[in-house]
């Protein structure tokens, strides 16, 4: 019998980019024969971080509504009409079993063209509120695994099977590595440690806030860890001019972000769903600030999801500047008050999803040629 084809589509952050490698990653270790190829979008970080992850991708011209330019959403129509015409292309050359949708610019065009072509198709919706792009998609998908409860909302109820969100298991595997994680950044544990992490492109809100806050945190004697995202770490690099040593790293990237957990007391972090998938591994008090520039503005009902279940603390974007301080030291100074934030996101951890996704890609394979058989 000839190898499982599979093709992954999605991506534009981390937050897509490392699901769908490490759900491509357990479907490898399930069969290890499996043909797979990616599919993103051209000038988006996946044209990189894919063949680093040791897979091929070809790439769409396509990309999202811009919200502060309208002039620059003319092209869009056109931009799409070709995407999903070169998508057909790429299918029809590649000839996948099943076509998994992760999220992003490129998973889309992928979907709908394997769905024109009668490709069985798996949607990965990430968040607590499925976007339009999934809802229209869903109608004609074999099985869409979700991470939040009540997504009946959105989709039919048949195709739904709750996964969780795949994570990188090597980022939340913090057990027993606190010394090794003070010793890397070099901090002293004798103090508390907050963690700043606004994803894997920074964000400009919790930029401004830690450097307005910096001052009050260091005479409070907290040590920080501050990814800050590529973007921003120069300019940064430059205003802070080396003050704040002892009490401050400050990183565009963290590559051990394993180390980074283990080391926090505390962590501060947008709200993207794969890293609050994370964040339950990990089971440390959070607060979230969830980015306001999102599509239907996921990624506070992501919050608002946590919150509910009293498993961490939002902080709204728009009222970040006054209230982000004020929250930050209320935890530090009442830390023994905050630890059920800790006990309660661990509550809710999810493992296994990028396995079960697997599970799920292979049984429509089995489905599909028992059909044809």
């Amino acid at each position: 019998m000839k190898p499982e084809r599979v093709i992954i589509s999605g991506g534009g952050t981390g937050g897509h980019i490392f699901p769908a490698i490490a759900i491509a990653n357990a479907l490898r270790a399930l069969s290890p024969e499996i043909e797979l190829l990616f599919v993103g979008a051209n000038g988006r970080m996946e044209m990189e971080k894919v063949p680093a992850a040791g897979y091929q991708i070809r790439g769409l011209e396509i990309q999202g509504i811009n919200r502060q330019s309208l002039l620059k959403n003319l092209s869009l129509p056109w931009m799409l009409i070709k995407s999903i015409r070169k998508a057909r292309n790429i299918l029809r050359e590649f000839n996948p079993d099943v076509a998994v949708g992760v999220g992003g610019y490129a998973s889309g065009p992928l979907l709908y063209a394997a769905s024109s072509l009668g490709i069985p198709t798996l949607i990965q919706e990430q968040n607590s509120y499925a976007g339009i792009t999934n809802k229209q998609l869903a109608k004609k998908a074999a099985l869409i695994c979700v991470a939040y409860e009540g997504m009946e909302r959105f989709f039919p109820a048949a195709k739904i099977r709750m996964t969780g969100n795949p994570i990188r298991n090597e980022l939340v595997q913090i057990e027993g590595k606190y010394q090794e994680a003070l010793d890397s950044f070099q901090l002293s544990g004798r103090r508390k440690t907050v963690l700043i992490t606004g994803g894997s492109l920074g964000a400009r809100t919790l930029n401004q806030c830690v450097l307005a806050g910096l001052e009050t945190l260091v005479r409070a004697d907290v040590q920080i860890i501050w990814q800050c995202g590529s973007f921003y770490y120069d300019a940064l690099m430059q205003e802070l001019d080396g003050k704040y040593g002892a009490h401050l790293r400050l990183f565009p990237f963290l590559h051990r972000m394993d180390l980074a957990y283990a080391a926090a007391d505390l962590i501060v972090s947008r709200a993207g769903a794969g890293t609050i998938s994370e964040l339950c591994a990990v089971g440390k008090p959070v607060i979230l600030i969830p980015s306001p520039n999102v599509a239907e503005d996921h990624q506070t009902k992501n919050a608002e999801a946590l919150v509910n279940k009293k498993a961490a603390i939002i902080v709204k974007d728009a009222e970040a500047s006054t209230k982000f301080l004020p929250t930050l030291l209320e935890q530090l100074n009442d830390f023994e008050k905050f630890q059920y934030l800790g006990q309660n996101i661990k509550a809710l951890a999810r493992t296994g999803a990028d396995e079960e996704i697997a599970k799920a890609v292979l049984e429509l394979i089995q489905k599909k040629r028992g059909a044809h058989a």
